[in-house]
């Protein structure tokens, strides 16, 4: 975890959250009316979400708000990423 105690809790369990739930970067943002890449910067503890973008991110993830700031067992493993959902451009 770094400094930023909150912001380190915050994207784990984005990252965890999200996951589990096998739902894409992009998909998230767009459910939650933001960049994709500001999910990305969240779930690398870059971002500072408001409460009120933890509140919709909470809601499409069917959890509670507090699920952001649950602690990790010491033991566990990040998060895994998610196979890439971006489609190869043609020609």
């Amino acid at each position: 975890m770094s400094d930023h105690i909150g912001r380190a809790l915050v994207a784990w369990n984005l990252r965890k959250l999200r996951t589990e739930r096998s739902i894409s970067q992009e998909k998230l943002a767009a459910d939650t009316g933001v960049d994709r890449a500001y999910v990305g910067e969240l779930e690398r503890g870059r971002g500072n979400a408001t409460v009120d973008l933890l509140e919709r991110l909470a809601q499409v993830l069917g959890v509670p708000l507090g699920e952001f700031f649950v602690e990790p067992e010491a033991s566990s493993l990040p998060p895994p990423a998610l196979p890439s959902g971006r489609r190869a451009r043609a020609g």
